[in-house]
């Protein structure tokens, strides 16, 4: 994986906590990071006057506070960062055509595990060719800084795989590759659609299921030594499967077909779902 981890940043509290998320991540995975603003998509709330001066003055403020402390916490953190006039979406798919990845910030609940995703987020998420990740404000999977850790119990990336074939690899590779840079075990997902009843056959499906999940697994196995694995296979409703599966999850990673038009963009139901439901980070990551 090459590119940049390239973060939206507005000055809120969630897109705070997506820039600590990537910092980390970037260090992990030994890339740079780049903070992007855009003046002309500030959030509603940010209290200063809309005249085009003050908005920008605002948004290298923004650059600028989140870059110190980024710095002051990683000190051979690659950093830069970028203040632009176009649409936050825009600028972001655009960088999206050369990074590693983007990190979104998504205000969440304090007493719901829920993410309340905004249409640039559910835009970008929709369209954008490499891995997006969604963070939510005060997410306990995502170390806060010094003094703050991120939850001990938060120590499985999840991974959702919906069919064991090409359209797997992807995710599969950015799931290793996340759970190798954390040290963190990996669990695979495999929901098992429910049947009338409970017979011989269901649990020869079940069975094969097994192992073309294992056979699927191989290769990133053999790839990722080190990264000791879960086999996670259940019926039931592929959202609720995996939703119970990220109980320990500091990264849930979900997949989302490409789409032939940028004009055109659609999240599948498990990772809408993920996105608003699981209560860690969730990557979307495209396939064909």
């Amino acid at each position: 994986m090459t590119g940049p981890v390239v973060v939206g940043l507005d000055g809120s509290p969630a897109s705070v906590t997506a820039s600590w998320w990537a910092a980390r991540e970037a260090v992990d995975r030994h890339l740079p990071v780049v903070l992007l603003h855009s003046w002309t998509a500030q959030p509603l709330d940010v209290p200063i006057a809309q005249e085009a001066h003050n908005k920008q003055r605002y948004g290298r403020e923004v650059l600028e506070r989140a870059s110190a402390e980024l710095l002051h916490r990683h000190g051979d953190l690659a950093l830069t960062t970028e203040l632009v006039s176009a649409p936050a979406a825009d600028a972001l798919l655009e960088r999206a055509e050369s990074a590693a990845m983007l990190v979104l910030g998504s205000r969440g609940h304090a007493s719901v595990a829920s993410f309340l995703l905004g249409t640039i987020s559910l835009h970008v998420l929709g369209l954008t060719p490499c891995p997006a990740v969604a963070v939510r404000a005060g997410d306990p999977a995502v170390e806060a800084g010094w003094g703050h850790p991120a939850a001990a119990d938060r120590d499985e990336v999840v991974v959702g795989v919906q069919e064991p074939g090409a359209a797997a690899r992807p995710l599969l590779e950015f799931a290793f590759t996340a759970a190798a840079a954390r040290g963190a075990r990996l669990r695979a997902v495999r929901a098992l659609p429910l049947t009338s009843l409970v017979t011989r056959l269901d649990e020869d499906l079940e069975a094969e299921e097994r192992v073309r999940l294992a056979e699927a697994l191989a290769p990133w196995r053999e790839k990722f030594p080190d990264v000791a694995v879960t086999k996670h296979v259940a019926t039931g409703p592929a959202t609720q499967v995996l939703l119970t599966a990220s109980d320990r999850g500091c990264l849930t990673v979900v997949g989302r077909r490409r789409h032939s038009s940028h004009l055109t963009w659609k999240l599948g139901p498990v990772a809408h779902a993920a996105l608003h439901h699981i209560p860690c980070p969730v990557a979307v990551v495209p396939h064909s």
